[in-house]
């Protein structure tokens, strides 16, 4: 597959990077709005550097919208639509389905969108990361198996999802990834008003927090479950609440009402319904 890209930021660059390795697919080159990037994309994935977007899709059996959601529309709105027969349109967007790509039936096109779970730090070494990422597939069933194909032929998995699934898949991601990032944060803050430095706080928690987490990946959330609510500590937690203000007390009666639905289920016999009520609303 002849893969070319419109947009040089940091998923493309990384992306066309990672394709170029293989030997199932063939990366045509880059276009952007910003010529130094593409130009630094072309010469950084050793392909052409394109002077418009129809270029890109003259020269590609594939062709990978790789801008910010936002844009993703507005730039096959401006496609020549003539060179569209037989193409497969993609986008990277986790939240947008293929839908964005209105019309594209009547062009002879395949729409799909690919979103790699994976959050791109940067343009030149996050594509040393991308053998283990799993990616996900919404669109066409020809553009779906096409890639399927190439992805796997990468060394990597891919999950079909449909269109509708799109928002919640993308809310997954974002609380796996983004959310996570806000309870660190206010565990941290905490910890630095008892008086660990920010820096004390990140680092002798360190093992705590990997610990814990590799524990849920290995064997679910179920078996790496502890602490006072799965031990039915009421006393504990009613301490804890007392000295939290109102927006911490919210964020840990949330995440306890959660913790607590899976406590139940790892320990049916035991009575939570106290620490149900101390943990409503």
């Amino acid at each position: 597959m002849k893969v070319g890209f419109i947009g040089a930021g940091k998923a493309g660059c990384s992306l066309g990077k990672y394709f170029s390795k293989s030997d199932k697919v063939s990366v045509t080159g880059y276009y952007s709005l910003i010529e130094e990037e593409a130009g630094w994309a072309a010469a950084f994935t050793e392909t052409e550097m394109f002077n418009t977007p129809n270029e890109v899709v003259a020269a590609s059996d594939s062709i990978i919208i790789s801008t910010p959601d936002g844009a993703v529309k507005d730039v096959w709105n401006g496609l020549d639509k003539e060179l569209i027969k037989g193409r497969i349109i993609c986008h990277l967007s986790g939240s947008l389905s293929s839908d964005v790509f209105s019309g594209i039936g009547n062009y002879g096109g395949y729409p799909i969108s690919i979103h790699p779970l994976f959050a791109f730090s940067d343009k030149e070494s996050a594509y040393k990361e991308l053998n283990s990422v799993c990616f996900t597939l919404e669109g066409h069933p020809f553009a779906v198996s096409a890639w399927e194909k190439c992805i796997e032929a990468c060394g990597n998995q891919a999950v079909i999802i449909k269109k509708e699934s799109k928002p919640l898949y993308h809310a997954a991601a974002s609380i796996l990834s983004n959310h996570v990032i806000a309870i660190l944060d206010t565990g941290y803050r905490l910890l630095h008003e008892c008086g660990f430095s920010e820096e004390q706080a990140r680092r002798y928690t360190a093992s705590l927090v990997r610990e814990n987490v590799e524990h849920v990946i290995k064997s679910g959330s179920m078996d790496a479950l502890t602490g006072p609510i799965e031990r039915n500590d009421t006393d504990t937690v009613l301490k804890h609440l007392q000295v939290l203000d109102d927006d911490d007390r919210t964020l840990y009666k949330t995440c306890g009402r959660i913790l607590l639905d899976i406590s139940g289920k790892k320990n049916a016999d035991r009575d939570y319904g106290r620490l149900s009520e101390i943990l409503k609303d």
